[in-house]
């Protein structure tokens, strides 16, 4: 009997269920709204009932199912599977692995879901060639994950990868996390529609956004930044000249430091603008870089999109299971 495994992307928003097998082919999925708000039981409830509901709806025997692995969000402790904190879901302290096995009796591991996202991409993505990489995931977010040798590195209080975090203008405009000048500070999403709101309501500046949202610059997208910046939106190639910046000082840094074989670069900005952007993150990087030492590092954009979650999360549970 073949082996097959559950990889579940846990959002705030919506969490996804998948049977992967042993090739990394999705032999079905099964999707619910995560109802963050609801009590932490019901929502486990809830993703117990998604896991169920892609296993019965994938062709396989239900004995073949041999673990789960999900990718949740906030900082947590892989090895117990508790969720430290994820002010999304307002969850403290909710030992999910435990809770999850005692609803589907089946082996369960848990991993912060940048790092499942970038295994993902390690593992059946655009980092299959290497041993060494760093995934940058850029969102209303940025977050990170660090491959090592092959494994996930997770650090000595398991927060390793928390690119978003590292300081790229001391000083800069604050951060969520409380610091400032922080790289999700200055380069993601949320931080873009800042400058955008800022620039355009404050400072008079004329901008597409303005169509493009109806006005509500709240209503800013990836996909809207991409058709912005197509049509040569002059603020918009401005806050993104910035940007792309900011993400060059993050990965100067961290090629400095590091020296992977590969960064990945993923999520819903880079989706949505594509290999201009990369180019330009490339070439910031250059910079800051020491001379060199990018000449064996890829830049590269990652290749699994939406279902970088579930497969990673199918990832980490065959690695888990084979380590025990």
């Amino acid at each position: 009997m073949s082996s097959n495994v559950v990889g579940v992307d846990m959002g705030g928003t919506k969490t996804l269920a998948a049977v992967v097998d042993a090739d990394g082919n999705i032999l079905s999925t099964a999707k619910i709204q995560t109802q963050a708000k609801s009590k932490t039981s019901v929502v486990i409830d809830r993703i117990a009932a998604c896991i169920r509901e892609a296993i019965d709806a994938a062709p396989v025997d239900t004995n073949s199912i041999e673990a789960i692995g999900i990718g949740a969000p906030g900082p947590l402790d892989p090895n117990t599977g508790i969720v430290i904190f994820a002010p999304n879901l307002g969850w403290k302290n909710v030992p999910l692995k435990t809770e999850l096995e005692t609803r589907v009796d089946i082996p369960t591991y848990v991993d912060n879901d940048v790092n499942v996202g970038t295994l993902g991409e390690h593992t059946f993505g655009a980092g299959r060639s290497v041993k060494d990489l760093v995934g940058i995931f850029v969102g209303t977010g940025i977050g990170g994950g660090i491959i090592l040798n092959g494994k996930l590195y997770h650090g000595a209080s398991k927060t390793a990868g928390e690119i978003g975090h590292i300081i790229v203008k001391a000083g800069g405009p604050k951060c969520g996390c409380g610091n400032r000048g922080c790289l999700e500070a200055l380069a993601s999403r949320t931080a873009m529609t800042k400058e955008f709101k800022k620039a355009i309501q404050k400072k008079g500046k004329k901008s597409i956004l303005s169509n493009l949202t109806g006005g509500d610059l709240g209503l800013i997208r990836s996909g809207v930044l991409a058709k912005a910046l197509h049509s040569n939106d002059k603020l918009t190639r401005k806050v993104f000249k910035n940007t792309t910046k900011y993400l060059g000082i993050g990965i100067g840094s961290i090629v400095n430091f590091l020296n992977p074989e590969m960064i990945v670069l993923g999520g819903g900005v880079v989706e949505a603008v594509g290999d201009k952007f990369i180019d330009d993150i490339r070439k910031a990087a250059n910079k800051y870089a020491l001379p060199d030492t990018l000449k064996d590092v890829e830049i590269v954009a990652a290749q699994l999109g939406d279902n970088a979650g579930v497969l990673g999360a199918a990832a980490l549970a065959r690695q888990r299971l084979k380590s025990g």
